[in-house]
């Protein structure tokens, strides 16, 4: 039934550094166990730090056209970046089945759709249509359907998602400004938007092992997307074990802490060193653990600007005079803007206005990373997925070198941009971090 990879991960060789930095020399012997899509930058550098966790080396892609020939032979595990989450279903799939078909021709032996833990998508979402075209594209009847990653609250019980607890339903993502999620069964939510049947298979079946795991997914109906249980990460590593021949899987960054170790572990991620210069926190995401972010560092004395989201990018120049002005009094502290501070700044329904206003504090956001980078700005936090997307893009990276982790699903990393300014970087997922990330963050550089 399954069009899969033979050759056991297990026999992975060891990787004594984790690098998402592309080189030039090509190797001919380059071998891609997994080949990832992440529909956002936060999710392709969450899931590879993920893969780093397993001792895996990992490298993001942040430009669609780079040649994959030409990366490190060491390579265990492509991640492509797209900024597709909202993006209408044409495009997605458009984008993601051309990204696939390019690592499907650099060898990789397994496909991964990355998505939000989450499941961040409407009735009109792209993560059903991109399920289909993949099983298309592939000829195949059967993949799997994993948001959990327990380590971040997410976990899927009896079909249900849910967020440290709380049914998804019930979350704070029920009045997300562009993916609002009502629905916490993720059977319904894939079944709305995919043409492909839905299967389940339930945690029972997941505790039984991944032999029993295995017989009920060559068991499923087909042609079926099968939404799995998994509470905890040794779900996971059954999970991973039961599909380790799946030529295509789904899911969450999670499911890639379920892949089997190399016989002995990867070292450590070098730590990178904190640079001399100004600190800077861009907040796009209108999440309420951000929200919750931006309050705590408020308190702890971080001068902070709103961005007005009616207005565009002519609010650079202020934005970069007012940071001037504050670094001149106190270079060495972080200065934060940000869009969404409180549940009353999301006071519209209309979906068509929170649209509009994303796409505009993205553009300024973005513009003001590269003018305040041009000031003087060396360590910078970027908070939520699309935000990230511009931010990266507008900067012109091309590559990410990873560092070290600073929680669960976040990792500082080492950019430089078009202008060759050298910056710290860590980008943020709304939810991701606790209360005190934007404080604390700065305490991991070494």
């Amino acid at each position: 039934m399954y069009k899969g990879f033979t050759d056991h991960v297990q026999t992975l060789t060891d990787i004594h550094t984790v690098s998402f930095e592309c080189c030039s020399r090509r190797e001919p012997n380059l071998t891609i166990l997994h080949g990832c899509v992440a529909d956002d930058f936060t999710g392709a550098v969450d899931l590879a730090g993920n893969f780093a966790a397993r001792g895996l080396n990992a490298v993001v892609i942040t430009e669609p056209d780079a040649a994959l020939h030409e990366l490190p032979g060491d390579t265990e595990a492509v991640i492509i970046a797209l900024k597709t989450r909202t993006a209408p279903p044409d495009a997605a799939v458009r984008q993601s089945v051309d990204a696939f078909r390019r690592l499907s021709e650099a060898g990789a032996r397994q496909l991964y759709f990355k998505y939000c833990s989450t499941f961040d998508s409407t009735e009109q979402g792209n993560i059903g249509p991109v399920i289909d075209a993949m099983l298309a594209e592939l000829d195949l009847t059967t993949t799997i359907v994993v948001p959990s990653f327990p380590g971040n609250g997410r976990t899927v019980r009896d079909g249900q998602l849910s967020v440290w607890g709380e049914l998804l339903e019930h979350s704070s993502m029920r009045h997300h400004p562009l993916t609002p999620m009502t629905e916490s069964d993720v059977r319904l939510l894939l079944s709305r938007q995919a043409q492909t049947p839905v299967g389940f298979i339930d945690l029972a079946t997941v505790r039984d092992g991944a032999e029993a795991l295995s017989a009920a997914l060559e068991g499923a109906s087909t042609p079926s997307a099968v939404v799995i249980d998994a509470v905890t990460d040794a779900d996971l590593t059954t999970i991973a074990a039961a599909s380790a021949e799946l030529r295509f899987v789904t899911g969450g960054s999670g499911l890639a802490l379920g892949i089997p170790v190399p016989e002995r572990r990867a070292a450590e991620a070098p730590r990178l060193a904190a640079l001399a210069g100004h600190r800077v926190i861009l907040c796009g995401s209108a999440s309420k653990r951000t929200q919750e972010q931006v309050q705590a560092a408020k308190k702890a004395g971080f001068l902070s600007l709103q961005v007005d989201p009616r207005a565009g990018t002519e609010q650079t120049v202020s934005i970069v005079r007012w940071a001037r002005e504050y670094w001149a009094e106190r270079p060495d502290v972080p200065v934060l803007v940000y869009a969404t501070g409180s549940p009353d700044d999301l006071a519209t329904d209309d979906a068509s206005a929170h649209a509009d206003a994303a796409d505009r504090i993205e553009r300024t956001l973005a513009e003001a990373a590269v003018a305040l980078i041009d000031a003087g700005a060396v360590e910078v936090i970027s908070a939520g997925g699309e935000t990230s997307g511009r931010i990266v893009t507008e900067l012109g990276i091309s590559s990410l070198k990873l560092g070290q982790p600073i929680c669960p699903g976040v990792s500082w990393a080492r950019a430089t941009t078009a202008d060759s300014h050298v910056i710290n970087l860590a980008l943020k997922s709304g939810n991701f971090g606790s209360t005190e990330f934007f404080v604390e963050a700065w305490d991991e550089l070494a």
